[in-house]
């Protein structure tokens, strides 16, 4: 499964092992434990890679081949590409901009999604620096 959490300023792109519905039914319990608001509700979320990332084409190749419209891409300009993926938004309210996004394609593209995502903010911060 991936795991987006978005913050005021900028978001976080994990890869878990953990099954979509062990997770979510984990933060359930943990909200109820420890009483304070969840709203899960069925989401999209989106973020941008860039188009000369090593193995987009693969990725894109990918999600024509899904069985279900989990992800999908549009380009944006002649350098980035928005990365849509359907899931679950997890917040304390549901107008809240903080949360979690969840969603669960399949292991390999889930692994290679994220292996991306990693290569693009590594290549941003050695151009920023």
């Amino acid at each position: 499964m991936l795991k987006l959490t978005y913050m005021e300023t900028n978001f976080h792109l994990e890869y878990l092992t953990q099954s979509l519905e062990d997770w979510v039914q984990s933060r359930v319990i943990l909200a109820l434990r420890v009483c304070q608001p969840l709203c899960v509700e069925p989401s999209t979320a989106s973020f941008l890679l860039p188009v000369d990332v090593l193995g987009l084409e693969t990725l894109q190749a990918e999600a024509k081949r899904e069985d279900r419209e989990v992800f999908s891409f549009c380009v944006c300009d002649s350098e980035c590409v928005e990365v849509s993926l359907k899931g679950a938004w997890l917040s304390d309210g549901c107008e809240d901009a903080n949360g979690l996004f969840v969603t669960a394609i399949n292991d390999r593209t889930e692994f290679f999604l994220h292996k991306l995502w990693l290569e693009a903010q590594s290549c941003a911060s050695v151009m920023s620096d």
